[in-house]
């Protein structure tokens, strides 16, 4: 018995070692929905009752890290329920195959082949980035930072009489690290709008995960002499993110009515969140989402889009294939036959990814969005259309629909916000009916 129960462990670890690294994340990341659902389905998980789709919704939305709730999680959930949903977004942040290698890691001090593989396809990671070193850096990096978020909120929380504040805290340091936008205030966090010590604290909390480990990794080796500077993808992502940063919150504080409004400081801070929270993914508002109006919604759109960055716990098409289809874009125009960016030739199978995604997520969005429209018959066009991007980017925010979704509505956001966790792209290889593989090439130009 004992040796039947061994070959069947190297049977199924070697359908393991053939399945496409897509088709093994997919797989992945729904078991661990799965395992959610059935706990926040339980009875001592609830404080009222929650149907089973509205549990699966929210252990999706916990593990893909985006944040959309069909029920108020502070309101419908016991404190257990409360941890299952905070271990759940702390799973998807890290990325399950991050805290499996680094347990291994603990114990063997050494990864299997299959674990090293699937990391470095997980991440995209560069050649020259050893997964074992890096999961490591990512377990303590993420660790530290949310410590240290926990202690300044809960002294935000504690002054402003929040109850419970050392939870909260918790709570929302997690949340705001894996930028995963679940509150458990019913308004997210508009009643501290003016509250400076609070938008700092999320902000960067969710600025350090939503840029990504890489750039985490990069700079400790520059630090330490192991490289000599920053790596090309880590310059890309930082510059674009201030980029958008920048220019989202001047737009959104000038062309917004509703923020132009306030006074000035809370008003910069408003527009600064607002640009923040759709650029990291991290779907917590200070301004209500479905006061904006037309024109802001574009910029809203496109930061959700483009905003988050490679091996971040955001969503999206992410900072780098906006810097290749950019390039692109010039180098056409100008005529030129090398695909240039910062100075820097964008390889050709990285062009391949930024273009196929492009067109994936188009195909998806509109799959979506035709559906959408059908069901929620009542929901306006534009409605629909941040709730499916902010699905499909994990972002979590929403114009007031996800509450109001009919059952189909619910299935179609379940599959987009699982599509935003693994990866538009990937998802899209995942399903594929037939994988034909090719080694990766060997460069470190930019990692998409």
């Amino acid at each position: 018995m004992f040796k039947s129960a061994l070959q069947a462990v190297a049977r199924t670890r070697t359908s393991l070692l053939r399945l496409a690294p897509a088709k093994m994340l997919l797989l992945g990341y729904l078991s661990y929905m799965i395992i959610g659902w059935a706990l926040l389905a339980m009875p001592f998980a609830q404080e009222g009752v929650v149907s089973a789709l509205d549990a699966l919704f929210i252990a999706t939305s916990a593990v893909s890290t985006t944040g959309l709730v069909t029920v108020d999680p502070g309101g419908s959930f016991s404190f257990a329920g409360e941890l299952i949903i905070l271990l759940l977004i702390q799973i998807g942040g890290l990325g399950y195959m991050t805290i499996g290698s680094f347990t291994v890691l603990a114990v063997q001090n050494k990864m299997s082949g299959l674990r090293t593989h699937a990391v470095k396809h997980a991440f995209n990671l560069p050649s020259d980035v050893r997964p074992a070193v890096f999961v490591r850096a990512v377990i303590v990096f993420t660790l530290l930072v949310e410590a240290v978020g926990a202690i300044a909120l809960y002294f935000v929380f504690a002054g402003q009489g929040v109850e419970n504040p050392v939870w909260m805290a918790i709570f929302h340091a997690v949340s705001a690290f894996c930028t995963a936008g679940f509150s458990l205030f019913s308004t997210s966090f508009e009643a501290f709008r003016a509250d400076g010590a609070l938008n700092i604290i999320i902000a960067t909390l969710s600025l350090l995960g939503a840029m990504g480990f890489l750039i985490v990794v990069d700079t400790w080796r520059t630090l330490t002499g192991q490289a000599r500077h920053l790596g090309f993808t880590s310059k890309v992502i930082v510059r674009i993110t201030l980029w958008f940063l920048l220019i989202g919150t001047v737009l959104l504080a000038l062309a917004e009515p509703t923020i132009a409004t306030l006074p000035a400081e809370e008003r910069w801070l408003a527009a600064f969140f607002q640009a923040m929270t759709a650029s990291t993914t991290v779907g917590f508002n200070t301004h209500p989402i479905g006061a904006l109006s037309a024109a802001v919604l574009i910029i809203m759109y496109f930061l959700m889009i483009f905003g988050a960055s490679p091996a971040g716990t955001g969503g999206g098409l992410k900072t780098t294939a906006f810097a290749a289809l950019v390039g692109l874009v010039r180098s056409t125009l100008k005529g030129r036959d090398r695909i240039r960016f910062f100075k820097r030739e964008v390889p050709l199978v990285k062009l391949q990814a930024a273009t196929a995604g492009l067109a994936f997520y188009m195909t998806l969005l509109l799959i979506a969005m035709f559906v959408l429209l059908l069901t929620e018959t009542d929901a306006a066009f534009e409605v629909v259309m941040f709730e499916v991007i902010s699905a499909m980017g994990t972002v979590g925010l929403s114009m007031g629909l996800t509450g109001d979704l009919s059952d189909i509505g619910k299935i179609v956001v379940i599959v987009l916000m699982t599509a935003g966790r693994v990866g538009i792209l990937t998802f899209g290889i995942a399903l594929a009916a037939h994988d034909e593989s090719r080694e990766e090439e060997e460069d470190n130009d930019l990692v998409l």
